[in-house]
């Protein structure tokens, strides 16, 4: 199983990032997908997840209307697309199949001036 998350970067507050995850070695069709993140000192939360046929999505209330998750199917890759991005959006962000033991490398994203 392999999970490569691409995208990251430097980016001054207000800007924005598109992370993308490809994933290989397991059914990518058959999992709800998720982006987290884990910033310094702090536990992993959950930033938004994407039902298998992709209808179905959910976001922390902290990136509700700047952040949108997507996937691609045909492309066994998932998107996050960062919007207004803040400071406090800083941290490794990780792609993850729920109900599965499978996390990518994690990318770091870092908003900052």
């Amino acid at each position: 199983v392999q999970l490569v998350e691409s995208g990251g970067g430097l980016v001054q507050p207000g800007g924005s990032l598109r992370l993308s995850c490809v994933a290989s070695g397991f059914t990518f069709s058959r999992y709800v997908m998720g982006w987290f993140r884990q910033a310094p000192g702090k536990e992993r939360e959950t930033v938004a997840t994407v039902s298998t046929g992709g209808s179905n999505r959910n976001y922390a209330d902290s990136v509700k209307g700047r952040f949108t998750i997507s996937r691609d199917n045909a492309k066994n890759t998932v998107y996050l697309q960062m919007n207004s991005l803040k400071p406090e959006d800083t941290a490794v962000y990780y792609c993850h199949p729920t109900s599965s033991t499978y996390w990518g490398q994690g990318i770091q994203v870092t908003v900052s001036s």
